[in-house]
């Protein structure tokens, strides 16, 4: 369908817009540079100074090409985008468009939101041609470009629909048809099937890698930001994996270099995700923060911990240890299980096997797999995860006897920690959750810092560390509880 209505939008010679990108320059050659980060840091004022986000950034955007910017939360992926849309300014470096500096919005990029962003009290048609408004294009002819647009991308029969109408893909194809209708030099999106359902998202993908792969695309170039491993290996032509510790610097650039379409079965495509993997997740390539694992060159029995972090004496000190240590969003229940299921292969087994024996991407259990982790009962060691001694005590315990095992470890998690320490402090008081959200706040965005909080919280509970009443917004120690630091 999308091929059928790229053909008629071409025959119909629907005009390219006058007024944007592709009437100002010639279209670009394959290969030439369209967009260029050099030195690209950005930073945000924090209540301690600036809060870095990104340090250092070199990348470089070429016409034909397909470029994910890949990452975990926190690594500064979709700030990176927004420096090169020209949406946030950089801190220092340049982002430069064909050559030319970035003063303001960059006019070569149009941008494809993970949350729609389309206007409740505008038609479909309407959405469409808000772009096309802003350039001051005759209402005639954005009508018809618009028109053109939603039948490309597959919605035509509901230009005069408001998107309340629609389902989640049916809004998101309005965002690509917005975005699409402006034939910008270069395409982003920003997560953009993330919030749609599994069948819905493949959909949308396999369409729009249909129309990429005819060379009648109107865009040059595509970045996409994404956290998916398996979604960045079948879409994109290079994948700049992105780290966050302790701000977002660019790890590595894989040339992912397969003919499309690309079979997930493939041998070539599984050994890319595993290389990717162990990319994202640096096991092999570097050493973690306290209360993290050795990489893959530690021993078959060597600990976990390749640092081990003193005590601290005082909330303040497990404050700085926070800042390096985000927590994980996994759920006791989600790390158990995972910790359950290695155990029952012999306390060791490869990740992409499980994951694909549980119909799950290999990034949908990172949390869990990080998780254990920063407890120290597992670690990563090529692409295996092996339960170390605790956690195969932990995974074979009952719920009573498993409850003291991970107190034990959470104890030893920065956040759990701080919290921890901060009650006994005064053991008859409480501590309202607003004093740690300030601490997180200096290092982390209220989005972060709301998970992380949630986490700990979690944990906390399950080990019967502290107590949290959600109406006061309050921790206290666990009456009940048998183990103290």
């Amino acid at each position: 369908m999308a091929l059928k209505a790229l053909r008629k939008l071409r025959t119909l010679g629907a005009p390219a817009t006058p007024t944007g990108p592709a009437a100002a320059v010639p279209r670009a050659a394959d290969g030439d540079v369209l967009l260029e980060t050099v030195g690209l840091t950005k930073s945000y004022a924090g209540a301690d100074g600036e809060l870095p986000v990104l340090a250092g950034i070199d990348l470089k955007i070429r016409a034909g090409e397909i470029v994910a910017l890949l990452g975990k939360s926190g690594s500064g992926k979709s700030t990176l985008l927004r420096c090169m849309a020209g949406l946030i300014p950089a801190s220092s470096g340049t982002v430069s468009y064909r050559g030319e500096p970035l003063t303001g919005a960059n006019p070569g990029t149009a941008m494809v939101f993970q949350t729609f962003a389309l206007l409740p009290w505008l038609t479909v048609q309407q959405n469409v041609e808000l772009g096309l408004e802003a350039r001051g294009v005759p209402a005639e002819e954005r009508a018809r470009a618009a028109v053109q647009a939603i039948d490309l991308i597959g919605l035509d029969g509901f230009e005069s629909a408001y998107p309340k109408e629609l389902s989640g893909g049916m809004r998101q194809r309005v965002g690509f048809a917005r975005a699409l209708v402006v034939e910008p030099d270069v395409l982003m999106m920003d997560e953009p099937f993330s919030a749609l359902d599994v069948l819905t998202a493949e959909n949308l993908r396999g369409e729009l890698m249909e129309l990429w792969e005819s060379g009648q695309f109107p865009t040059r170039a595509v970045v996409l930001v994404t956290h998916n491993i398996e979604e960045a290996v079948l879409m994109a032509d290079r994948i700049v994996v992105l780290g966050s510790r302790p701000y977002g610097t660019i790890r590595e650039t894989v040339e992912v270099g397969l003919d499309r379409p690309r079979d997930r079965d493939a041998p070539a495509f599984q050994e890319l995700i595993d290389r990717v993997y162990r990319i994202m997740t640096g096991r092999a390539k570097e050493t973690r923060l306290s209360g993290a694992g050795a990489g893959a060159g530690a021993g078959a029995g060597a600990p976990l911990r390749a640092e081990t972090v003193e005590s601290a004496e005082s909330a303040d000190q497990d404050k700085r240890t926070v800042a390096g240590t985000p927590l994980p969003a996994a759920t006791v229940d989600g790390l158990s299980g995972l910790a359950e299921m290695v155990a029952h292969r012999g306390g060791r087994c490869d990740l992409a096997d499980l994951a694909d024996e549980l119909g799950l991407d290999v990034d949908d259990m990172l949390p869990q797999v990080d998780a254990l982790d920063l407890l120290g009962f597992a670690r990563v060691s090529g692409d295996d995860l092996v339960l170390t001694e605790a956690g195969t005590a932990f995974a074979e315990a009952d719920v009573q006897t498993s409850k003291p095992l991970f107190a034990h470890a959470a104890t030893e998690v920065p956040l759990v920690k701080l919290i921890t320490n901060s009650l006994l402090q005064r053991p008859e008081a409480a501590v309202r959750a607003g004093f740690f959200r300030d601490l997180l706040a200096h290092h982390f965005t209220s989005e972060q810092v709301e998970r992380q909080l949630e986490t700990a919280t979690d944990w906390g509970r399950y080990a019967e560390l502290y107590a949290y009443d959600a109406d006061r917004q309050e921790y206290r120690l666990d009456e009940g509880a048998s183990f103290r630091t």
